[in-house]
């Protein structure tokens, strides 16, 4: 498949996890690929990882938190690729615990990360897109939790619904340029790093062994079982293509049938 062949993306914390295979899979249809990681040695093996496979990639360094490197980072996949097609906000962290011994600093990071650095990419992007013309795909990493609570994840609830809230918002006003921003929702991609720290932090809390967490989560969907990394990228490439042209302020569920509303 090469739906997106031509077009150019940046996929920000596209160097591990779900946005590793997010920006693979853009790759692999045809995308060059701006890969957007904290560190720069991240950003420098996910672009070697991509290239290996015959794709066209560059790796930035910089925190999606801060405005002057989102800024940078559009900036810098402009001058490579000559236009910013896609942008995909897909960094995020997360915080385990009750909310009454959470941390102001804790909570500030973590809406600092996820919901301050999906705006900024999605401002950046919209920017860039309007001034050069032709419209354009934003797609937001949201989460089941921005859809649906849950207890010991308050500070990551509240942050994954903010950025449906955001993609909603925008999808009215950047239509009319052509712009279409939606978001995407995984369940338990238990392969993942993050999925590594949450298991250590509810066994910790649950006095469970260490796995026990990512084993019940992993049997929680009707399915049957966890997401792979490539699920979720495979939906956001749709979201990414032309197919997807008349899809916009959705928030697609990635999560075999684990939120149902």
């Amino acid at each position: 498949m090469n739906r997106l062949q031509g077009k150019a993306a940046l996929v920000t914390g596209g160097a591990r996890g779900i946005g590793s295979a997010i920006a693979q899979r853009f790759a692999e249809e045809g995308a060059a690929v701006a890969v957007l990681a904290l560190h720069a040695d991240s950003a420098a093996r996910a672009v070697e990882e991509i290239t290996e496979r015959g794709g066209r990639a560059i790796g930035i360094a910089g925190d999606v938190a801060a405005e002057r490197d989102v800024e940078t980072a559009v900036a810098e996949a402009v001058a490579a690729f000559g236009r910013l097609d896609v942008m995909v906000n897909n960094a995020a962290t997360i915080a385990i615990g009750p909310v009454v011994d959470t941390s102001v600093e804790a909570w500030d990071r973590l809406i600092e990360v996820n919901l301050r650095g999906v705006f900024l990419g999605c401002r950046e992007a919209a920017r860039q897109m309007i001034g050069q013309g032709g419209g354009g795909r934003i797609i937001n990493a949201s989460s089941g939790a921005g859809r649906r609570g849950n207890a010991l994840i308050g500070a990551y609830a509240a942050s994954k619904f903010g950025v449906i809230g955001l993609t909603q918002s925008l999808a009215v006003e950047l239509a009319p340029h052509g712009i279409t921003v939606n978001a995407y929702c995984p369940g338990h991609v238990t392969s993942t790093p993050m999925w590594e720290l949450i298991d250590g932090e509810l066994t910790a809390l649950s006095g469970e062994a260490p796995g026990s967490a990512r084993r019940a989560a992993e049997g929680e969907a009707p399915l049957g079982r966890a997401a792979r990394p490539e699920a979720v990228a495979a939906a956001v490439a749709f979201l990414a293509s032309d197919e997807a042209a008349f899809v916009t302020g959705e928030s697609l569920l990635v999560d075999g049938g684990l939120v149902r509303f």
